[in-house]
This record gives structure tokens, sequence and C-alpha cells, in this order.
């Protein structure tokens, strides 16, 4: 199982997001105060939630490396999966009765062709009664 935490991707994010701020950075000191202002404050709120995104990683590397990591969702979480499981269960139990169903009226017809045929149902084990069907068979 590979438990390793894939840096690279995670390093190349922070090298692209640190060039974009030294971007904005300089272009912010030839902006109005008020603007300014506002940057700053958008800034920090994403410094916020860029300190919550570990969180989402670990859950990300978590399903990577094959384990299933559950966040919330509750019992409708659970329910919504158990759902498909019950019908692919109703499913399969239908198709084996309906399956058996025809199985059964298809042997009921030939055992009802056997009894009301003209011929005794021992004259269908009989060898001779065989390669006389043959016989008559091949000359038609």
């Amino acid at each position: 199982m590979n438990t390793k935490v894939p840096t690279s991707s995670f390093a190349a994010e922070d090298r692209f997001g640190q060039r974009v701020a030294a971007r904005l950075s300089d272009g912010s000191q030839e902006l109005p105060h008020d603007i300014g202002e506002r940057l700053r404050v958008a800034r920090a709120q994403a410094v916020a939630m860029r300190k919550q995104a570990p969180q989402l990683r670990a859950a990300s590397v978590v399903m990577q490396s094959g384990h299933v990591a559950t966040m919330g969702g509750g019992w409708w979480t659970r329910i919504g999966s158990v759902v498909p499981l019950i019908a692919l269960v109703a499913g399969l139990i239908t198709i084996s009765v309906l399956q058996d169903e025809d199985r059964a009226s298809e042997l009921a017809e030939v055992d009802s062709a056997l009894l009301t045929g003209d011929l005794p149902p021992a004259a269908y084990t009989d060898p001779g009664f065989a390669q006389f069907l043959k016989a008559d068979g091949a000359s038609d």
C-alpha cells in the first residue's frame, strides 16, 4: 500500500501562489488606499482558507492510498449507499424466479406432449426407436 504523500504538486502550487502574491503586491502600491484595504482583507481571507486546505488534502491522500474517508453525510449517505444494493438483490431474485417459472412451463409442455401423444413413454427410451427417428429424419 502506498502511503507516500505526493509533495511535488503541493510544492508547485505553493510556488505559483507565491509568484502571484508577489505580482499582486508589486501592483498594489499604485492603487488607492480603499482598494488596497479591500485587497488586504481578501488576501487575509484567502490565507485563512489556505490554512484549512491541508485537512482536505489529507482526506484526498487517504482516498488515493486506498482507504475510504467519509466527510459527514450522516444517515442519508448510508441509506443512499444501501438502496442500490437492495435494488440489485431484488432484481436478481426477480430474474431467478422468472427463469424458474419459464423452465417449469417448458418442462410441463414437454411432459404433456409425451403423455398425450400416440406413443407410450417407454417407446422414447427404446434405442431402436431412436434409430428409427434418425433414419426417418434422414429420408425426408
